[in-house]
């Protein structure tokens, strides 16, 4: 099992942000962007990461970003260090395979999440609100109609929009789409909808054809010389739901690749979700790693 890198430390440029996973460096026209190996649950960073998971989510995100540059341009430039600024040559081993030198845009301040499935916080909402709703009648969540008889896991009848905020601490919350007009304006909403939907409905036809199950997602998007582009990273398994065509089977939660392995095991302990969190076992991590790996290989063939 290779090192596993929680922190990053590049001198010769500043920082200019730190997620959950990713610290971003200012090269002034250009950002570098470093995917670790940490990894957080429910909005806390845990102390234990997970051995080349920083790598797996670069590598997915280059694959897709090409899949679907037909679509909507985005913001990467070169993934190589080779063909990095030489300052960054010295950090080769650091840099190779978890990091990309990308486009500096503005970040639009919007999430945009596609479900095909019903699950995780949409599932949620659903539930309370069929409680107060006549069985037969549509429930309506955050201004989407969605029928009354609807099973956890399951198919929806077409892929929904389901905007968020984007939050810089705490969580994201769940906005309608009426309510993303008010903030970016119809026309960019709208063409953030419309590409946000043609993105994961290709992407997911491809995964069924792979023997995968592409639950829900979300897209960041940015604006680069009054153009929309895709921004952050896409369709990982830190950004989506991935499930198993041949054990898919609807009522029931599904078995994911993806990090909801760590919040399952996090939910089963004594841990009220605020920091410090609590180091993961040794079998919670090289299983959670086993799962990532999987995805990858399984959507990629690589």
């Amino acid at each position: 099992m290779e090192k596993t890198v929680l922190e990053t430390n590049i001198t010769e440029f500043p920082l200019f942000s730190k997620g959950k996973v990713r610290d971003v460096y200012d090269l002034e026209d250009k950002l570098l962007i470093v995917a670790t190996d940490r990894v957080s649950a429910f909005d806390v960073v845990l102390p234990t990461g997970i051995p080349g998971k920083g790598r797996i989510l670069t590598a997915m995100s280059l694959f897709w970003f090409d899949f679907t540059r037909d679509i909507v341009g985005n913001h990467l430039i070169a993934s190589r260090v080779k063909d990095f600024p030489k300052e960054l040559h010295r950090y080769r081993e650091l840099l190779e395979g978890r990091s990309m030198l990308i486009k500096k845009a503005r970040r639009i301040d919007i999430e945009c999440v596609v479900r095909g499935y019903i699950s995780g916080s949409l599932w949620k909402e659903y539930k309370e609100i069929r409680w107060g709703t006549d069985q037969g009648g549509d429930v309506t969540v955050n201004g989407i109609s969605l029928p009354y008889e609807l099973e956890e896991s399951g198919k929806l009848l077409h892929s929904i929009f389901t905007p968020s905020t984007k939050e810089y601490s705490g969580h994201d919350r769940n906005i309608s789409f009426r309510k993303m007009e008010e903030v970016l304006g119809g026309e960019l909403a709208g063409f953030l909808k419309e590409k946000s939907i043609s993105i994961y409905e290709k992407c997911a036809n491809y995964a069924e054809k792979k023997g995968m199950i592409i639950a829900d997602t979300k897209f960041e998007f940015g604006i680069l010389n009054d153009k929309i582009i895709l921004i952050d990273e896409i369709l990982s398994p830190d950004s989506s739901r991935f499930w198993s065509r041949e054990t898919y089977k609807p009522g029931r939660p599904q078995e994911s690749f993806d990090k909801q392995y760590v919040r399952d095991y996090l939910e089963s302990i004594d841990w009220n979700k605020k920091p410090p969190a609590p180091e993961l076992p040794e079998e919670i991590v090289s299983n959670t790693l086993r799962k990532y790996q999987q995805a990858y290989q399984a959507l990629t063939s690589k």
